[in-house]
């Protein structure tokens, strides 16, 4: 094997390599370690996570009754508005790509660090003023247009709001592309020796395929928002219709991206499950170039199905259907994915665990999400459920069923080797099935909603729809609850739970071959690969010991 270089990153300091750990207090710093930078993202994303969801259950009680008599509904259309931008771009986009990504790209592919470290900090701060953007637009009412502030509503109301919100999603894209192209020259160029394309983890693969995707998408939307922003404030006219602007391209813009997005979000998942699921099951990955090669797919086409959001726009038929047909193929590469670990699953000597739960639960709330997606792809049904609740049930199901359980799956496999300590597997089960209950109770029920015909985005409806309401009420709040046990055990375990050690699921990746927590610029000296990745029970090992990592360090 090939001995992979010693080297010391420049901005190490004297400092850092005599205690070899960071303390507590640098974590509140600008710090260039990708390892603090992964978990600033994860415990800054969780705090809005938590904002956002305070808005969720503030809108599900005022729609527990047909009339406004909880919030005014102003403020309902600012809690709409922010709960979904929130959610999307201050949750789940950052944890995934800037929490894991950071966190666990490095230590899989044997590097000391980022390619760019002080471009990796400065990506992660420009996220903090951005959340404090959007809720200091409360100030001056809340911007109040919707997560897509389409024109001219978003042009007409709460002006100096909606400016902030243009300002927040500009620098948290900004943020976007700054990681993707160190995520990208990262992965590419320091990579030990002995890591071959074909032995890298399925989560690189995955954060591989979604920067290349942020970068193709992301620079449209931040055009779109500047010329909104323009319109708003300047006195252009691009997307006013009374002054020859075309508010259809606004659309286009908007979900060139935005549809994308959804991949954004999913993708890094989907190689957390690719980790999860071997580890647990105890069995070689299923079809591993084809997941790889599959997250790929999933970045050119994923590109081509973004006006099936705009079926009702005026899109010409030629165009329905060929956005039809590619929103189908787009599908199909996903289904690649979740074959492929339900037949890892098969036959494995599974173990139950808190993480293996939440991954479990996500292929079922991912294949429900995407089954419904599959009719809103075709046009005639989405023609007919168009801005109904049943659009909601969707994307909730794809987006928290899939993105926030692979999350929970995420920090619950990678905990012992964030913090050296194990979390709390009773506590971990509470909150699996309080997060499993409340999910389907909160969501499943809209589907009925939508295909009775209730309208999105609306503080009140028709009172034939409120037993319903009720019940996805009811949900939202076991939803809320589900994350006071998760909080107890993330905290508790951080200083009084049991001691990990270096691999405690006898996992195969690079990660694994490192302390618990690593050590600052994470090894001693480089590792040296000898065997893939998932290579579970191969040579007659059912489970190897955790002397028999499939690396070394010489």
């Amino acid at each position: 094997m090939t001995q992979a270089e010693v080297s010391i990153p420049s901005h190490a300091t004297e400092h850092e390599h005599a205690h070899k750990a960071w303390k507590w207090y640098d974590y509140f710093t600008f710090n260039v370690d990708h390892k603090v930078i992964g978990i600033q993202y994860l415990v800054t994303s969780f705090v809005f996570y938590l904002i956002g969801g305070l808005m969720a259950v503030a809108m599900r009680t005022e729609l527990a009754t047909p009339d406004p008599d909880f919030i005014d509904p102003s403020l309902y259309n600012a809690f709409l508005t922010n709960h979904g931008t929130i959610m999307i771009f201050l949750w789940i986009v950052p944890a995934a790509i800037g929490g894991f990504g950071n966190f666990l790209v490095p230590l899989m592919i044997g590097a000391r660090d980022m390619a760019f470290p002080k471009l990796n900090a400065i990506a992660y701060w420009l996220n903090p003023p951005a959340g404090l953007l959007l809720l200091g637009s409360f100030f001056f009412g809340g911007a109040q247009a919707g997560w897509t502030s389409y024109p001219p509503l978003s042009e007409i109301t709460a002006n100096v709001a909606q400016s902030m919100w243009i300002l927040a999603i500009v620098l948290v894209g900004t943020s976007s592309i700054l990681g993707s192209v160190n995520f990208i020259v990262t992965i590419i160029k320091m990579r030990v020796p002995s890591l071959k394309w074909d032995e890298l983890p399925l989560f690189c693969w995955a954060i591989l395929a979604t920067s290349l995707l942020a970068l193709c998408s992301t620079p449209v939307l931040a055009a779109g928002l500047t010329l909104l922003l323009f319109d708003i404030n300047f006195g252009t006219s691009f997307f006013k219709p009374d002054e020859g602007g075309n508010v259809v391209m606004y659309q286009h813009l908007f979900w060139f991206y935005s549809h994308p997005a959804v991949y954004l979000m999913i993708l890094p998942i989907f190689g957390i499950m690719s980790e999860v699921i071997p580890v647990h099951a105890r069995k070689p990955i299923f079809g591993y170039k084809a997941i790889a090669y599959s997250s790929l797919a999933i970045c050119v086409v994923g590109l081509f199905v973004w006006v099936h959001h705009m079926f009702t726009s005026g899109t010409p038929p030629w165009m329905r259907l060929f956005f039809t047909i590619s929103t189908l193929i787009v599908a199909v590469p996903t289904g690649v994915k979740i074959f492929s670990w339900v037949a890892t699953l098969w036959g494995g000597k599974i173990r139950f665990t808190s993480a293996m739960l939440f991954a479990v639960g996500l292929l079922a709330m991912f294949v429900l999400g995407g089954l419904s997606g599959v009719t809103l792809g075709t046009a005639p049904v989405d023609i007919h459920v168009h801005d109904t609740y049943y659009v909601v049930a969707h994307f909730h199901y794809v987006l928290f069923g899939g993105s926030v359980f692979g999350i929970y799956a995420g920090i619950y496999h990678w905990y012992p080797k964030m913090t050296g300590r194990m979390m709390n597997e009773t506590l971990g089960r509470i909150h699996f099935v309080m997060t499993f209950i409340g999910t389907n109770l909160t969501f499943l029920p809209m589907h009925q909603l939508g295909l009775q015909g209730m309208p999105r985005r609306v503080a009140m409806y028709d009172p034939q729809f409120a037993t319903v309401n009720q019940l996805c009420t009811i949900g939202a709040f076991v939803l809320a609850f589900s994350t006071v046990p998760f909080l107890i055990n993330a905290i508790w375990s951080w200083s009084r739970g049991e001691k990990a050690s270096g691999n405690p699921w006898n996992a195969l990746t690079l990660e694994w071959t490192t302390d618990s927590p690593p050590m600052i610029e994470n090894w001693e000296v480089l590792p040296v690969v000898t065997n893939g990745p998932y290579a579970y029970g191969m040579n007659g090992r059912s489970a190897p010991a955790e002397e028999e990592v499939a690396v070394s360090s010489r």
